[in-house]
């Protein structure tokens, strides 16, 4: 029986990649993706989850719901990097949104409807399901699992020298979500950073003709053309990848239990993921967080999802 997951993410090229993996792969019953601020604003997301899903046209269809921004959001302006829609240009045609749930009302829908079953793949800042848990406290014994791609461990950063993006981003609700009484785990940034990938991706891609292909090859050519320009990098790192190779091939990952918090206050430790290494520090040790990870078999993995995916997408 395929896994049954909600995708909470705010596209974002790497986000995009990890649901044209995660809309194909057999394995995954994508039931929801709610779309968040955070690389683009909600609705811009939102337009992209629709656009990208339309384009792809999957198997099955997931519902799609629309977030808000937190009280206090940054400014930020995933432009330089992403595109000014955030997903590499695509000028993908506008989906009607008129029909959208609430972003917390759709995962507390879809988590009660499936009680004990759903895995809550969080991709981007964690305001949607935080303002869920929020909403309806019942539904945390109803999760199944959570799995948090963000945080920056031992404290460097993406979006400032001691913070994550995700992190930075919303951090009381990243909080509100890492404390809450579930299973959960989180894959930090100096992990991501550990499977980079270079120009021989683009030579792996579905081919250019297939649905997916043809959106693979726009955006990832964007990405490392604009990472060699402005950062003069030869590779990218697609982090929100990362976490569909840990949903789906846990075992490539290594994992310890630690206590997590992230500061909220800080004028330059905004977003700081603080972990409680002490041995006589926290007794409550509930989070997993991903030490480890084997490099080559994530990416042997990413390369044969994303092949899979023009292969069901000709």
């Amino acid at each position: 029986m395929a896994r049954k997951v909600i995708i909470d993410c705010d596209p974002g090229i790497d986000d995009a990649v990890a649901l044209v993996i995660a809309l194909f792969d057999p394995r995954l019953d994508v039931v929801a993706i709610t779309a968040c601020s955070g690389t683009v604003e909600a609705g811009q997301a939102a337009q992209n989850v629709l656009g990208l899903v339309q384009k792809l046209d999957p198997p099955r269809f997931p519902r799609v719901g629309v977030g808000s921004d937190p009280d206090d959001a940054p400014v930020l302006d995933g432009g330089e990097l992403h595109g000014a829609d955030g997903i590499g240009n695509l000028e993908l045609s506008r989906a009607e949104r008129q029909h959208l749930m609430a972003a917390e009302k759709l995962l507390i829908e879809r988590i009660k409807a499936d009680s004990g079953r759903v895995t809550i793949l969080c991709l981007g800042p964690l305001t949607n399901l935080a303002r869920a848990i929020q909403r309806d406290p019942a539904i945390i014994s109803q999760i199944d699992r959570i799995i948090v791609v963000g945080g920056a461990v031992p404290g460097l950063g993406d979006i400032t020298p001691a913070a994550e993006l995700n992190m930075y981003f919303d951090p009381a609700s990243a909080n509100r979500v890492l404390k809450s009484p579930t299973t959960k785990t989180i894959l930090p940034l100096d992990i991501t950073d550990q499977v980079p990938f270079d120009l021989n991706l683009l030579s792996s891609l579905p081919l250019k003709y297939t649905r997916a292909g043809s959106l693979l090859h726009t955006m990832l050519t964007h990405s490392f053309r604009v990472n060699r320009q402005m950062r003069g990098l030869e590779s990218i790192s697609l982090k929100g990848l990362i976490g569909v190779a840990y949903l789906l091939e846990p075992e490539l990952f290594q994992c310890e239990q630690r206590s997590i918090q992230v500061e909220e206050q800080g004028t330059i430790t905004r977003g700081a993921t603080i972990i409680d290494r002490r041995p006589q520090g926290s007794v409550s040790r509930d989070l997993e967080i991903v030490v480890g990870v084997d490099a080559v078999g994530v990416r042997d993995f990413v390369i044969r999802a994303l092949r899979h995916a023009g292969q069901c997408s000709e």
